[in-house]
């Protein structure tokens, strides 16, 4: 038996939002106008830019399938480090703990606040916790299910102004937030002692004491 596999996209984003705000489902976002690429019409252009507006702030949030720690950039041959386009917010690797450094994003380089230099030593890697901003389709299914219903709760207050839909649409956000973080805590393998990366911890076994 064959079993076909369904992913979300963008255009299925835009057609669930585009049927709970009480419109047709659409068969392309974009149509090819004289070689560019257009919207097919401006609510579907207003649907997808907020359906792209909320991934950009759901992945700012920083999670565990888009947050890497320890990530080591390398300054080119001109002494400066360039930031990938991608990367929504960094911090120098364990920062909070070593005040050394006090590196932020200018343009698309690294600035040293405190020598005021953009120029860094190129013989030596600086490791970086980074948040980074994947492209929709790459994005885990319950993520998508979440940023799909919170991009549909703000068109139906901007687009339809209706109360009671918002109100649906907020509660089954809500659902879907739940279902990411429970994605979160069981992808995370988060701990209260605080083990390092690259560590194993096995508590106390009570079976011990009777193997005594």
């Amino acid at each position: 038996m064959n079993t076909t596999i369904t992913t979300e996209t963008e255009l299925s984003s835009v057609n669930s939002i585009l049927m709970a705000i009480g419109q047709a489902p659409i068969s392309r976002i974009y149509q090819d106008t004289e070689g560019e690429l257009v919207y097919v019409n401006p609510e579907v252009a207003i649907i997808h830019q907020i359906l792209m507006e909320v991934s950009t702030d759901v992945q700012n949030e920083g999670w565990v399938w888009n947050r890497e720690n320890n990530y080591p950039l390398t300054p080119e041959s001109d002494g400066c480090i360039y930031i990938p386009e991608n990367v929504l917010r960094m911090d120098v690797y364990e920062n909070d703990v070593y005040r050394t450094t006090d590196l932020v994003k200018r343009g698309d380089k690294l600035y040293d606040k405190l020598n005021h230099t953009y120029q860094f030593d190129p013989l030596k890697s600086i490791y970086f916790n980074i948040v980074w901003k994947w492209e929709y389709e790459e994005l885990p299914s319950a993520f998508k299910r979440y940023i799909t219903l919170r991009a549909g709760g703000r068109c139906a207050a901007q687009l339809v102004a209706n109360p009671q839909l918002v109100q649906l649409l907020g509660t089954q956000e809500a659902a879907a937030r739940a279902a990411c973080m429970e994605y979160e805590c069981n992808q995370g393998d988060h701990t209260y002692f605080g083990t390092p990366d690259h560590t194993s911890y096995r508590s106390y076994q009570p079976y011990r004491t009777l193997a005594r």
